[in-house]
């Protein structure tokens, strides 16, 4: 009995990580909406991004994991540390200066349908399959079912809804990016993490510098909301995302993509106290339907799954 359940135990060891990095993903649009209460969103932004890099240095530091050497692949975490960091962090701040969180939660949940997207253009032999087609097209459907479209949005929620899907097409061009520049150098997950959320603090620290918006009272609400934005969602789950990878498989880990949108919704209506309309949750469920189709998890009618 002990032998058979060993094994079984240890198959399933990347699931708490896996259901951490959801549960911290998915509070990470309400911690964004605490912080927006005393800090402007380049504010928000930097701090979240500093956090970060200050959390995973550290970490890189203890576990002895070495920073890259070499000059290009810096220069190409500069370049993700804008598409993954800085630009995004900045959008998803000020778009939810507009939006409630759960919008916000469950626009990001498209992320996948935009890497599928930009991938079409950046590799050819990508080719633009009839589901990754109706999954796309399924899945900004289903934003538009999110914002009401037919209720004709306002120019105050339709500018955060814009940023905040502005924020996701950085990070459908990044994945791309990646896979082409960066896999394979062979380079240590956590050393390329820790360096691309570094230059995203370096990016936004000038800016940051600049910004004239008075900070307003510090309370524990909003500081414990930026400790756990910057040093949980932008460093330690990264970590564990990175964790779950390796144990159960990027497709595996792809899947907490699922999960994040419920969590926004949860926490967004409970702790905020965000009014949520039946049209939200209802197009987050076509968001994920489309992400479905898209990564082939469902097949269109009349079609067979491939392998």
């Amino acid at each position: 009995m002990s032998a058979v359940a060993a094994p079984r135990r240890s198959e399933r060891a990347w699931l708490p990580a896996y259901l951490g990095t959801a549960l911290i993903w998915g509070c990470s649009f309400l911690f964004i909406k605490l912080g927006l209460q005393a800090l402007s969103p380049l504010q928000v932004a930097f701090g979240r991004q500093a956090l970060g890099a200050v959390t995973l240095l550290t970490l890189a530091a203890v576990v002895r994991v070495p920073l890259p050497r070499d000059r290009v692949t810096w220069a190409h975490l500069f370049v993700v540390g804008i598409l993954f960091n800085s630009l995004p962090s900045t959008l998803f701040a000020f778009g939810e200066t507009h939006v409630s969180s759960v919008v916000a939660g469950i626009i990001n949940a498209v992320t996948p349908l935009a890497t599928i997207v930009a991938a079409f253009a950046a590799f050819p032999s990508e080719r633009p399959t009839a589901g990754r087609v109706a999954g796309v097209l399924v899945g900004f459907a289903g934003i538009l079912v999110v914002v009401a479209i037919w209720n004709g949005a306002g120019s105050s929620e339709a500018l955060g809804a814009l940023a905040c899907l502005g924020a996701v097409a950085c990070y459908g061009v990044g994945f791309p990016y990646i896979r082409r520049y960066l896999a394979p150098r062979g380079e240590r997950p956590l050393a390329l993490a820790a360096g691309q959320i570094a230059w995203a603090a370096v990016q936004l620290l000038p800016f940051a510098a600049l910004d004239r918006h008075p900070i307003g009272p510090l309370t524990p609400q909003v500081v414990g909301a930026m400790v756990a934005l910057g040093m949980l969602g932008t460093g330690i789950a990264y970590v564990w995302n990175f964790q779950v990878i390796e144990r159960a498989g990027a497709t595996t880990a792809s899947t907490v993509t699922y999960l994040t949108p419920l969590v926004a919704i949860i926490v967004g209506a409970l702790l905020l106290g965000e009014a949520v309309t039946p049209n939200e949750p209802l197009g987050g469920l076509v968001v994920l339907l489309g992400v479905a189709l898209a990564q082939g998890r469902l097949a269109l009618p009349g079609r067979k799954r491939s392998g």
